[in-house]
């Protein structure tokens, strides 16, 4: 594998502010002794030690100084309670984690949807004006550069960096070559284990990824996206698609792995999106070997006559039958789904929708619910010039999206309601990219309860643990039966889950024979630091551990001689600590002697 040169490695050394400039360290030494800081206390004090003749400090600015000159000699409590009263964007840690978005290079797609954008800049269907995509742009679709800087912006915001998801995005995952995307996790958690060491590799790698092709205008590329792609990629790298040191032996990834278990930067779960189609026993392994927990797929529609419509290239079995397979293996399921999509219209697309939930082939755990955006490079646009489609009016479009919400069990989290696409991509029809605000506002308005997920969170309010109920919500799923397993208050807020899959036949990986599956525990709450117990925080209080024995327990009951978990790289010495042994690629507990 080339990760570049290691001997070029260095730590990175932040300048000591203190012989420059005191007004930081009295800034420091304000915010440390008031209890709680809103937004007038802090521009008091920003004005009390203005920069000279250059304004105010800046909250990221602080930040800096207090992590590179005070955090030695503090506690983990200390250190965690000065950086959430600075924290900004406090949002993106709040369900336990912190997420990183990362994307693929441009690369051929294999579908031909008609919804689909061709942004020839841009892995397939996405475009580059989005705010993601213009991170991976910059950093020139690598990995390690992505990864690395996103980090780092988020501790500048005062977000522990401890426990990271990586969201990999970017077309069809399981189209690229497995070269790549062993090396594209490889330098992942690389990055990872880099930057939780102080040691920053960004200089070496930048050499690597100069010469990636420059952004061009997309033009109209409506049907020529793959040729226009394969070009460039020929070109970069010698006339093949994949570069030779875009690779990473399995045996390299698995070194990285096991260093991150230990690392300061921990890989807590592993995303990935693919299409249905893309999805057989011999992918599930590859994904495990990878370390991939979660999987977002492509759904749109579980309407065979949209889906042909829409050119999607497969039809609603062929979803049914990969997120039945996902599931088996313990992955978690997070669909793609689409509204006003050709072919479509507002009262088929509740009845389509309600079907997502009624098949039990289906029931997603996560769910990202799309309304179909015209984009002038996709083929939907002839089909609006010869009126075969428009897009739904505002009304019935919000209408519509609060409908399905209303629908969505307590057992589903909706991730998003929109994409973020700028408006100025949208010739007509919805430009919010607030829309689900506007939804949950309308869902107020007329008394409707969201039973989803992210709508019962406990995020940072108040929790006391004689207060919380255990509830087993058990239905059928795809080739077994689900056990969800909850903490909820009496506001029925909801502070931790595990997702317990019960097999009831033979299971995609053999490995998994004779076991149950835990395929998710997540505990809710502000995400705190390794190590830091010292607050009262929900992360801290044993509701994991709990809900693992109550899965033991059912498991047992259901005749099952061992529980499985499908960890990630950061939470396996976690499950090492409730007695889960190591297997090839899952973790395991036996339940009883006698099997």
């Amino acid at each position: 594998m080339v990760f570049r040169s290691n001997t070029t490695s260095q730590t990175a050394v932040f300048e000591n502010f203190g012989d420059k400039d005191e007004h930081l360290g009295a800034i420091i030494d304000e915010i440390r002794s008031v209890e709680s800081l809103d937004s007038k206390e802090l521009e008091r004090i920003q004005r009390l030690y203005p920069k000279e003749g250059r304004g105010f400090y800046s909250k990221r600015e602080i930040l800096s100084a207090f992590r590179t000159s005070y955090s030695e000699n503090l506690t983990e409590s200390e250190i965690s309670k000065f950086t959430r009263k600075l924290q900004t964007c406090p949002t993106r840690s709040l369900s336990g984690v912190l997420p990183v978005t990362v994307l693929t290079k441009p690369f051929p797609c294999p579908g031909r949807c008609v919804f689909c954008p061709s942004d020839v800049q841009m892995p397939k269907s996405y475009l580059s004006k989005e705010p993601g995509c213009q991170r991976a742009s910059h950093n020139r679709f690598d990995p390690y550069l992505q990864a690395w800087n996103r980090l780092s912006s988020y501790r500048d915001m005062g977000h522990p960096t401890d426990k990271v998801e990586l969201i990999i995005l970017g077309g069809t995952w399981s189209y690229y070559s497995k070269e790549y995307r062993r090396w594209f996790i490889g330098s992942l958690l690389k990055a990872l284990n880099d930057f939780g060491s102080n040691v920053d590799e960004r200089s070496t790698i930048a050499e690597f990824t100069a010469n990636f092709p420059e952004a061009k205008d997309p033009g109209d590329f409506r049907g020529r996206y793959n040729r226009q792609v394969r070009t460039v990629l020929r070109t970069h790298h010698e006339g093949v698609l994949t570069a030779d040191w875009e690779d990473c032996p399995q045996e390299k990834l698995t070194e990285l792995s096991s260093v991150n278990e230990g690392a300061g930067s921990r890989c807590v779960g592993i995303s990935i999106e693919t299409r249905p189609d893309a999805v057989d026993e011999a992918e599930l392994v590859f994904l495990r070997n990878l370390g991939v927990t979660k999987v977002q797929i492509g759904v749109q529609s579980l309407s065979d006559k949209v889906l042909s419509l829409n050119r999607r290239g497969h039809n609603a079995e062929t979803s049914r039958r990969a997120l039945s397979l996902l599931r088996a293996a313990g992955f978690k399921v997070q669909v793609h789904w689409m509204v006003n999509l050709l072919g479509g219209n507002p009262s088929d697309d509740l009845e389509d929708f309600k079907n997502l939930f009624d098949d039990k082939f289906a029931r997603p755990d996560e769910l990202k619910l799309y309304p179909c955006s015209l984009i002038e490079s996709a083929e939907l646009v002839d089909h609006y010039k010869r009126g075969e489609w428009v897009p739904y009016e505002r009304e019935e479009l919000e209408q519509l999206l609060l409908d399905c919400l209303a629908i969505v069990p307590p057992t589903c989290r909706v991730t998003r309601v929109i994409r973020d696409i700028p408006s100025t991509d949208i010739p007509v029809g919805n430009k919010r990219t607030n829309l689900r605000e506007d939804v949950e506002r309308r869902a107020r308005s007329a008394g409707v309860t969201l039973n989803e997920i992210r709508n019962r969170e406990v995020r940072t309010l108040p929790t006391v643990r004689s207060d919380l109920n255990l509830i087993d919500r058990v239905y059928k799923a795809g080739y077994g039966v689900e056990h969800f397993l909850e903490w909820n208050d009496t506001k029925d807020r909801i502070a931790a889950f595990l997702r317990l899959y019960l097999p009831l036949e033979t299971p995609p990986i053999s490995e998994l024979a004779g076991s149950a599956i835990i395929r998710e525990v997540h505990v809710y709450g502000r995400s705190t630091a390794l190590g830091d117990r010292s607050e009262n925080s929900v992360q801290h209080t044993g509701l994991g551990r709990e809900l693992v024995k109550r899965a033991e327990e059912i498991s047992l009951q259901n005749g099952f001689c061992s529980l499985a978990v499908i960890s990630a790289v950061g939470t396996r010495k976690y499950y090492e600590s409730l007695g889960f042994k190591k297997g090839v690629l899952y973790q395991f507990l036996d339940l009883k002697q006698d099997c």
